[in-house]
C-alpha cells in the first residue's frame, strides 16, 4: 500500500501554512463554512495548477459527467504544467460516479489533480480511504461543541492576525482580536470584512487596537450596514437612504461606512470586468462564476447575481471610478460630517433603479 501523503486537516491549519502539506492528486475539501471553503479552494486550485488558472477546469457537480472531468484531467496545459479539475458541489457527483473516482485514486499514475468540493465526506468509505492514500482532506467547518470549539477559536485568532498583515496591510492587537470575537458571531468572513474596514481607519503603521474595535464594531450597526449595502445594490434608494440616516444618527462615521461600501461594490466591478474579458476571449461568460472569482462568498452568490443584473454592466464598470472619487472627496473637500454623507448618498442615487439608463430608455 502506498504511503499516505496527508492526513485530514482543518481549513485553518491549512491556511496558516498552505505550502506545508503535500496535497497529492486527489484533494477533498469538505464542510459547509462558505468563507473558509472559498479561501481553501482558491489556494488549493492555485497550488495544483502552479498558478496557471487555465490549467484548472471547474465543473458544477450536478451538471457534469465523469467523462468531462476525466478529459480535463488528461488534457495538457498550454504552459506545460499539470492539468487539474475542480468539481464544485460534488456530493451528487460523488454518489453517481463513486466507482470511477475509486478507480482514479487507485491508479499507479494519475495524469492530473482532482479537487472535490463536498459538504460531507465520511472517512470510513472505500473512496475516502483510497483518496487518503494519494491526497489530502481539508475540513471547512466550525465546531459547535466540545474542546474543538476552543481549539478552533485559538487557530482562528492566529489566522486573523496573519490575515490582517498579509491581506489588509496592518497589524492587529490580541486585545482587538478578542474584542472582535466578543462583538461578532463566529463567522470568519464577517470578521475579515470588519478587519478590512478597520484597516482603513488607522494611520499607516499603527495597529488596530481594542478601543478602535469597540468604537467601530457593533452587532446592530454591522447588520444595518449590510442592509444598507444590499439596498444600494438592489437599487432601492429609499431603503438605503433610510438605513444610512439611522447609522449616522447612531454615531457611525461616513468614512468608515464608505470603506465597507467600497469593499462590497468593488466585487461587482471586478465581476463585470471578468465577464467582459471572457466574452472578448470567445468564452462563455457566467455571472455566478465571475462573482465568486471576484470574492463574493458562495452563500451570497444568488443575491449578488441578481444585484449585478440590477446594476448593469455599464454602471458596474464605472464603480471603481465612482468609489475613487468618493474616497478622495471624503478625504478632501467633503471631509466634514455634514458634507461627507452626500458622497454615500450620491452613490445610492447612482445605483438606484430610477437612475438606470436601461429602464429610462436612454
Amino acid at each position: 500500500m502506498a504511503k499516505t501523503l496527508s492526513n485530514t486537516l482543518s481549513a485553518l491549519a491549512y491556511l496558516l501554512e498552505p505550502a506545508k502539506p503535500t496535497l497529492g492528486d486527489v484533494v477533498v475539501v469538505s464542510g459547509d463554512e462558505p468563507f473558509l471553503k472559498r479561501e481553501v479552494l482558491r489556494s488549493v486550485r492555485e497550488r495544483v495548477s502552479l498558478g496557471d488558472d487555465l490549467a484548472c477546469t471547474t465543473f458544477v457537480g450536478r451538471e457534469c459527467d465523469w467523462r468531462d472531468v476525466s478529459d480535463a484531467l488528461t488534457s495538457v496545459s498550454l504552459f506545460g504544467g499539470g492539468s487539474a479539475a475542480l468539481v464544485e458541489d460534488a456530493d451528487t457527483f460523488v454518489t453517481q460516479h463513486r466507482s470511477h473516482l475509486e478507480d482514479y485514486a487507485a491508479r499507479d499514475h494519475r495524469p492530473g489533480a482532482l479537487i472535490i468540493d463536498v459538504k460531507s465526506w465520511p472517512g470510513n468509505t472505500r473512496l475516502a480511504k483510497a483518496a487518503a492514500e494519494v491526497g489530502a482532506h481539508i475540513k471547512c467547518s466550525i465546531p459547535e461543541r466540545g474542546p474543538e470549539v476552543g481549539q478552533f477559536q485559538r487557530a482562528a485568532k492566529k489566522w486573523l492576525a496573519a490575515r490582517a498583515a498579509s491581506e489588509h496591510g496592518c497589524s492587529i492587537d490580541s486585545g482587538a482580536i478578542d474584542a472582535l470575537f466578543d462583538l461578532l458571531p463566529l463567522s470568519l468572513g464577517v470578521m475579515d470584512q470588519e478587519v478590512a474596514r478597520l484597516a482603513l481607519l488607522v494611520p499607516p503603521g499603527a495597529p488596530i487596537d481594542a478601543d478602535l474595535v469597540r468604537n467601530n464594531v457593533g452587532g446592530w450597526r454591522t447588520r444595518k450596514t449590510w442592509d444598507m449595502i444590499d439596498a444600494m445594490a438592489d437599487g432601492d434608494a429609499r431603503d438605503a437612504l433610510t438605513q444610512l440616516d439611522r447609522l449616522l444618527l447612531a454615531g457611525e462615521q461616513p468614512i468608515g461606512l464608505m470603506a465597507q461600501v467600497g469593499s462590497s461594490l468593488r466585487k461587482f466591478s471586478a465581476a463585470a470586468c471578468l465577464v467582459e474579458q471572457a466574452e472578448q476571449a470567445g468564452r462563455r461568460a457566467s455571472l455566478r462564476d465571475a462573482l465568486e472569482r471576484a470574492g463574493v462568498m458562495k452563500f451570497k452568490l444568488a443575491d449578488a447575481e441578481r444585484q449585478l443584473k440590477q446594476i448593469g454592466r455599464g454602471r458596474a464598470k464605472q464603480l471603481d471610478q465612482w468609489l475613487l472619487d468618493a474616497d478622495l472627496a471624503l478625504k478632501g473637500h467633503n471631509s466634514t460630517p455634514a458634507k461627507s454623507r452626500t458622497e454615500i448618498e450620491r452613490l445610492i442615487v447612482r445605483l438606484s433603479k430610477a437612475a438606470d439608463d436601461r429602464r429610462a430608455g436612454r
